[in-house]
């Protein structure tokens, strides 16, 4: 079916329905015109369009780009970026500065029931509500690194790190960890990268495989190239999600759709070979980089999705006092629930 034949045929389904403006949140394209500024039909068009086009894969590897209503993804160029000192940092290694605090290892984490592997997860903030501000700020027991400033932060998923492949070469108590990320002006002031890293952790020894940064304790990192996407104010959350998607023996892809726009990058799953063990995602937004916090405004409070498909309608578990990111928030984790059917999730609110 042709892209905008099919959301064509979508907006006119859900008019006959006569479907409230309530159902769907607003979101922002790139021209600025708001979802909720079009109208509730067009807005669950456009909605659809965001959770397909995520799914859909890319014609290769390679960095992409597409726009609604089209599903069709055009090949842009990538970027590479610097193993720098700004890197995300693992969890625990130092302790948590407030242990309230979303992140570093105070989350929840969605866990694929069984035997089931995940396949996709897609994060988003479906209420996002009171947030007039947010700031990165340095935390002390790593060092005050990071991005920091006016909305500074980073969206992550991030895959458990207990799990081992033969990408650790044979190195005893070696493990596997992949973050798809998307943060703004990681590597260029004014844009946002949207991007892969990778983790051997406990790697050992003082030589990491070549083409891997280390980071002085074994463990070893290195990113994909990135596509650049626009940056986006912390207060326009509830406007954008985030995807990543494995296939064993294929590409891995991570992508960020802002309104009516999508980036994508997709990359070989033999880096990590992630999609073999993917078994717990974390999403969430975080500080941007080396253990920072996101400091939101007081009187926040963001609703966070975790859906996610492993071949499966069972429901999803939700893990506390879990996550695999160095990176935090200054929000306080209320209840969590999952939910099952076609589209798999775990939800929960955090504030302040």
């Amino acid at each position: 079916m042709q892209a905008k034949f099919k959301y064509a045929l979508l907006a006119g389904l859900v008019s006959a329905a006569c479907v409230p403006a309530a159902f769907a949140a607003p979101s922002v394209d790139v021209l600025g015109q708001s979802d909720q500024q079009v109208g509730p039909i067009e807005a669950v068009a456009r909605q659809a369009w965001r959770d397909d086009i995520a799914q859909i894969a890319t014609p290769s590897e390679g960095c992409f780009q597409a726009n609604y209503p089209s599903i069709v993804w055009q090949q842009v160029a990538c970027r590479q970026l610097t193993q720098h000192a700004v890197h995300p940092v693992l969890p625990l290694k130092a302790k948590q500065q407030l242990a309230q605090d979303a992140g570093n290892g105070n989350d929840y984490v969605l866990q694929a029931p069984g035997s089931s592997l995940i396949r996709s997860t897609t994060g988003s903030f479906p209420s996002v509500t009171g947030v007039t501000s947010e700031t990165g700020v340095g935390v002390a027991a790593y060092g005050g690194g990071g991005i920091l400033g006016p909305n500074e932060y980073s969206l992550q998923i991030n895959t458990q790190f207990t799990s081992t492949t033969s990408a650790c070469n044979g190195h005893s108590g070696c493990t596997v960890w992949q973050q798809a990320v998307y943060a703004p002006d990681y590597e260029t002031t004014g844009s946002a990268a949207v991007f892969f890293q990778y983790w051997l952790i406990g790697y050992g020894g003082t030589r990491c495989p070549s083409g891997w940064g280390s980071d002085g304790a074994g463990d070893c990192y290195r990113n994909s190239s990135y596509a650049t996407a626009p940056d986006v104010a912390a207060t326009k959350l509830g406007n954008v999600k985030l995807a990543f998607t494995a296939a064993s023996g294929g590409s891995d892809k991570v992508t960020f759709t802002n309104g009516t726009t999508a980036y994508s990058i997709s990359a070989s799953d033999s880096t990590l070979k992630i999609a073999t063990v993917w078994k717990q995602s974390e999403f969430n937004v975080v500080g941007n980089a080396g253990g920072s916090e996101a400091q939101f405004n007081s009187g926040s409070s963001i609703t966070v999705k975790n859906a996610a498909t492993y071949g499966s309608t069972t429901a999803p578990s939700c893990i506390a006092n879990d996550g695999s990111t160095g990176e935090s928030n200054n929000l306080n984790l209320g209840s969590c629930s999952g939910v099952g059917g076609s589209s798999p999730y775990i939800q929960f609110t955090e504030s302040n």
